[in-house]
C-alpha cells in the first residue's frame, strides 16, 4: 500500500506542476500600430526596459512602460528576457536610483492599461500576454 499512496502522490505532484506549466504567460513585446518600428532583438528591449538605451534603432525615442511590480506578466517578461527575478530587478533600480543615474519605467495595472498608454504615446513600448494584441498594437518580439 505504501507504493501505490507514493505512486499517487508522485502523480498529483505531476498534474499541478503541469497546470503551472499552463499559468505561464505568452508574453510579447508591443509598439503602437502607428510606430515605425517593426522588430527588436531581445538585448535591444533589455538595454530599453533597463535604461541603458533610450531611443529606437531608428533614433526615434522609446519610453518603456511596466506593468505593476508583483505582475504574472512583469515576472514572466524580466525572466524571459532579462533573464532576471523581480528581485534582481528592484535591486538594480534601487542602485540606479541611489546613484542618479536613472528611473524606473512608468507603471501600469495590466494589460489594457499597457495598451491604453501605448495608444497615448505611440513611442512607448510596453509587454502583455498574446491573448491581449488586437489592432491597436503592433508584437515586435516573442518568445
Amino acid at each position: 500500500m505504501i507504493n501505490v499512496n507514493r505512486i499517487g502522490s508522485i502523480i498529483i505532484a505531476l498534474s499541478l506542476s503541469l497546470g503551472s506549466v499552463e499559468a505561464v504567460a505568452d508574453i510579447v513585446l508591443v509598439v503602437s500600430a502607428k510606430n515605425p518600428v517593426t522588430t527588436l532583438s531581445k538585448n535591444q528591449v533589455v538595454d530599453i526596459f533597463l535604461g541603458k538605451a533610450n531611443f529606437f534603432p531608428d533614433g526615434h525615442q522609446a519610453l518603456p512602460i511596466d506593468q505593476d511590480e508583483g505582475s504574472v506578466a512583469r515576472e514572466e517578461f524580466y525572466l524571459k528576457f532579462a533573464g532576471k527575478s523581480s528581485a534582481q530587478i528592484k535591486a538594480f533600480w534601487s542602485k540606479i536610483i541611489f546613484t542618479g543615474r536613472g528611473q524606473p519605467p512608468p507603471e501600469v495595472s495590466n494589460a489594457v492599461a499597457v495598451k491604453k498608454f501605448i495608444a497615448k504615446h505611440p513611442d512607448a513600448i510596453g509587454y502583455i500576454e498574446h491573448k491581449w494584441v488586437d489592432d491597436s498594437v503592433k508584437v515586435i518580439l516573442m518568445k
